[in-house]
């Protein structure tokens, strides 16, 4: 089973020779690793280039943004099966495709799995200071905002054929477009690992402060009433209150 892993960067030379690193470590080795640039005027690229014989995809060129990249990579992807690692991100462990793959495997009636995700920052990558548990998703709590950790999804390839790629005209929520259309309308069959399947860093699109969190409620709000599911901001904000959880679960 081939699978094709993403990884989509702009300007990110403190973080992106981490990620790469974390994918070619991996004890799975029938990986395809497609990495897509947009443009970056920084050392990205010089970093990129001294890995190039062991990157299947490298694409450097201006995009219409983050889903416009990810698009790009899945076009690209001869995989059976396809994940993202994003540019600040990194897997737990070494193991970890490896795991994903077996859990697949396992059952030929499963479509996609997920896991948990650690929050770390740049600086201190070795210490989870955030803890997102998937294990309490349920399509019912959807309408409040929860998926599945987006960084931990990994699908079978040909699903981005028949249910679509990301949305680009969604700024910062088109992951939770994609999950509430793929687990949702479509119903994929999914297993959830229960263990932490990606460290992710502080400071991305959707935890980058307060116009964040207004912009992506807004969006999720427009999606769910797309989807006609209930939606209401009352829900939507009320699911920031369990997050203070994630810091006491931080390390477990």
């Amino acid at each position: 089973m081939k699978v094709s892993i993403i990884t989509v960067v702009y300007n990110r030379e403190k973080t992106i020779e981490r990620s790469i690193q974390s994918v070619l470590n991996q004890s799975y080795k029938d990986i395809e690793y497609i990495l897509i640039d947009g443009a970056s005027k920084d050392g990205t690229m010089k970093i990129v280039q001294a890995y190039k014989d062991r990157i299947a995809v490298v694409v450097s060129e201006k995009d219409k943004g983050m889903y416009d990249a990810l698009n790009k990579g899945i076009k690209a992807a001869t995989g059976d099966v396809v994940g993202i690692l994003h540019a600040d991100d990194e897997f737990a462990s070494t193991e970890t495709v490896d795991k994903i793959v077996q859990q697949l495997q396992t059952s030929s009636s499963t479509d996609a799995v997920y896991g948990d995700v650690g929050f770390v920052k740049e600086d201190e990558p070795g210490k989870i200071i955030r803890y997102y548990s998937s294990a309490i998703f349920k399509p019912k709590l959807l309408p409040w905002g929860f998926i599945p950790a987006h960084p931990t999804f990994f699908c079978y390839r040909k699903f981005f054929d028949l249910y679509g790629l990301y949305r680009t005209d969604l700024e910062i929520a088109a992951d939770f477009d994609l999950l509430v259309r793929y687990l949702h309308q479509h119903q994929l069959k999914t297993v959830y690992i229960p263990e932490m399947l990606v460290k992710m860093n502080l400071g991305g699109k959707s935890t980058s402060g307060i116009s964040s969190t207004l912009r992506i409620n807004k969006e999720i709000k427009q999606i769910l009433r797309e989807q006609q599911l209930p939606s209401s901001y009352l829900r939507l904000y009320a699911r920031y209150f369990i997050k203070v959880l994630e810091y006491l679960r931080k390390g477990k």
